[in-house]
C-alpha cells in the first residue's frame, strides 16, 4: 500500500476532532484541500494577490464565501478552487472534509479535502492569485513543523499556528486546517 492510499484510508475512517466553535458565525465558506496525487503527493496553496482588500499577500488553499446558487459547500469549494486556480471540478475526487473553523471575518469556513490527478494543469487568476505553489504533503502533516502562539482577542484566548515552507509563511487559518488534519490522522 502507498502512502497515499495509507493516508487516505486513515482520513475516510478517522473521525474529525470534535471541537465546539468559540463562536457561531452567520457565514458560510468553504475551501479546498487539492491534494496532487503523484509519486510524492503534495498539497497546493496559494498566495492571494497583493490587491485584495482582505487577506492580501497571505498563504491560502482556493476557496470562498459560499453563493446562493451554491447546492453544497463542496460545490463552493470546487466553484472558489475553478475561479481562483481554474481547476476543473470534474478532475476533483472529493474524499471528505474536516470540521468547520471560524475565521477572524466571522465565517464558518469547511475544509473539503479533494485528490487531483497528477499532471494537472492550474493557472491563477492574477485577480485574486499572486502564484500557486506546491508543498509535500507528508512534510505539512508532520507536527514537529509546526510553530504556535497564543494570544487574546475579544476576550477569547487563541492559538495560531505556523509554520515556514521554502520561504513562505503559512499561518492562521490555513496553518490551523492543515494542523487540524495532522491532529486528526496522528
Amino acid at each position: 500500500m502507498t502512502k497515499l492510499n495509507d493516508f487516505i484510508n486513515r482520513f475516510q475512517f478517522t473521525l474529525p476532532l470534535s471541537r465546539q466553535p468559540l463562536r457561531s458565525a452567520s457565514k458560510s465558506a468553504a475551501v479546498l484541500l487539492p491534494i496532487i496525487n503523484k509519486e510524492n503527493p503534495t498539497l497546493l496553496l496559494t498566495k492571494r494577490s497583493p490587491f485584495l482588500r482582505s487577506h492580501a499577500g497571505e498563504i491560502a488553499f482556493p476557496g470562498g464565501a459560499s453563493d446562493p446558487d451554491d447546492n453544497s459547500l463542496i460545490t463552493t469549494a470546487l466553484r472558489e478552487a475553478y475561479e481562483e486556480v481554474a481547476i476543473p471540478p470534474e478532475k476533483v475526487q472529493i474524499l471528505g472534509q474536516l470540521t468547520p473553523e471560524i475565521s477572524i471575518g466571522g465565517y464558518e469556513v469547511t475544509p473539503i479535502i479533494g485528490l487531483l490527478p497528477s499532471g494537472i494543469h492550474y493557472h491563477p487568476n492574477p485577480s485574486e492569485v499572486a502564484s500557486v505553489f506546491e508543498v509535500p504533503l507528508f512534510d505539512a502533516l508532520t507536527l514537529a513543523q509546526y510553530k504556535y502562539i497564543d494570544i487574546k482577542r475579544g476576550g477569547h484566548r487563541k492559538r495560531i499556528f505556523f509554520y515556514w515552507y521554502n520561504g513562505h509563511l503559512v499561518w492562521g487559518l490555513t496553518a490551523t486546517i492543515i494542523h487540524q488534519l495532522a491532529l486528526q490522522l496522528k
